[in-house]
């Protein structure tokens, strides 16, 4: 591959992941304790929090993306489906248990989310790949696997705010272990740098859960993690993403 076709390759995956990194600077790494944190009672009446207006579409160019999708190996490709389901799991998740809980930690938290899914689907366009979750509903999902963990959580999610929380600090937990195994399985530079944005945006979704639930005197143990991991996790401060 030529150095003119990786450069402009490089541009369209730092433009869309620097923008995605507006939203996740804006909407997660504020003091998770300035969040919300009395229990609310289910209501109808959520209003919902204006997202950070931010744009991750990739720079234009003429590069031929079906040439640039052919570098990539089956388990990249595969990666970025399931990344892409995953991140609107989340997103979907906390939707409902925001309209369920009125609490501000799921609008704030799903609108993160958004950006995240957005920078997913920036490498898809970039290379080419068909999008597993267009034209889908809310709520519904092209794997199978992760249909049936979206119907899950949100049953769990449902019975108590606090178990909405725990909820949320699992899929983050789940985010992390994927990320990590992805980006393992990657050498491609605008991939990783995707990847690395969305873990620390998780790292810190996860810190903001584990802090609701300690505020409500519920010590949250992790399912996914290893118990040294998580710890480093959330007892190190809220993460800021540079950009570059």
């Amino acid at each position: 591959m030529n150095s003119t076709l990786t450069s402009r390759r490089a541009n369209r995956a730092l433009a869309l992941t620097a923008s995605a990194l507006l939203v996740f600077g804006a909407s997660c790494t504020d003091d998770p304790a300035s969040v919300e944190s009395t229990t609310v009672a289910p209501t109808s009446s959520t209003e919902p929090v204006e997202p950070t207006s931010t744009s991750t579409e990739p720079t234009s160019t003429s590069t031929d993306s079906t040439s640039i999708g052919s570098s990539l190996t089956d388990e990249e490709i595969a990666g970025l489906m399931w990344m892409r389901e995953e991140e609107q799991l989340a997103h979907d998740v906390y939707v409902v248990l925001g309209e369920l809980w009125n609490l501000r930690i799921f609008d704030n938290i799903s609108s993160a989310e958004t950006a995240h899914i957005e920078a997913v689907s920036g490498l898809l366009d970039l290379y080419g790949l068909d999008d597993p979750a267009a034209g889908n509903d809310t709520g519904t999902f092209t794997d199978p696997a992760l249909q049936r963990l979206y119907d899950q959580l949100v049953e769990d999610g449902s019975r108590s705010l606090e178990a909405a929380l725990e909820v949320g600090a699992l899929i983050e937990e789940l985010d992390i272990v994927d990320l990590v195994a992805r980006s393992a399985a990657t050498d491609t530079p605008e991939i990783s740098a995707v990847y690395a944005n969305l873990e620390r945006g998780s790292r810190n979704h996860l810190r903001a859960f584990v802090s609701q639930l300690d505020s409500r005197g519920i010590t949250y143990t992790p399912t996914q993690l290893d118990p040294a991991t998580f710890e480093a996790i959330v007892s190190s401060d809220m993460e800021r993403g540079s950009g570059s």
